[in-house]
């Protein structure tokens, strides 16, 4: 059985924007792409509200940088980490460039390939993901607070940026920042549809490369 390990935020914890709550079980795309693979994997969901890839928010213990090598470490061995991150580094508050952004994603790759063989002796692969982009009509969501044009632009201009990262790093790189449903409520999480289209993708790039 090989093992991937899920490394993201509220669109990876299954956050449902409909609800403020989140979906069931078996609406988010770690399940569904559990069910794809079959029993000769196992799907790791590590989702985390609010997490970034390398910074700390008021909340220190949302930085994903911090606390990737005890999560890493409880689901050991790994074959596969997929990170999914980026889409809270461009909140206003936090004042990051879109190549900052980039940067939080890079310490992560070399943070799973650095520990990685005291953990468990050998690097697993890596797949970064860029998110989807946060929709421009973002006034009325409920996150409105958080969010400016800049942050709209960040979000867009992530994905050249982290592709360098990926090719940089030796990883697999996996576009998905126009390829998904995001929820016009909130501007930033997936709709069902999303989550399906997350996973039929990441089912094809898993097969494809472990």
């Amino acid at each position: 059985m090989k093992t991937i390990l899920c490394y993201g935020d509220s669109n990876t914890y299954g956050y449902c924007p409909t609800t403020g709550g989140r979906y069931e079980k078996s609406k988010r795309w770690t399940t569904i792409l559990q069910n794809l693979l079959g029993d000769e994997y196992e799907v790791v969901a590590e989702g985390l509200n609010g997490r970034t890839t390398a910074y700390d928010r008021e909340d220190v213990w949302k930085n994903g940088l911090s606390h990737f090598k005890p999560i890493f470490s409880s689901h050991k061995p790994i074959d596969m980490v997929i990170f999914m991150l980026g889409t809270n580094d461009v909140n206003a508050d936090l004042f990051l460039s879109e190549q900052q952004i980039a940067d939080g994603m890079e310490k992560l790759a070399l943070e799973a390939k650095n520990h990685a063989p005291e953990a468990q002796e050998y690097v697993p692969k890596i797949m970064i993901v860029v998110p989807a982009v946060i929709l421009p009509d973002y006034h009325n969501s409920p996150f409105a607070d958080q969010l400016d044009d800049e942050s709209i632009r960040k979000s867009n201009a992530i994905a050249p940026l982290y592709e360098v990262v990926a090719k940089r790093q030796g990883c697999i790189y996996v576009d998905c920042s126009h390829r998904l449903e995001v929820s016009p409520l909130d501007s930033e999480h997936l709709t069902e549809k999303g989550h399906q289209q997350l996973a039929y993708i990441l089912r094809d790039a898993v097969v494809e490369n472990l």
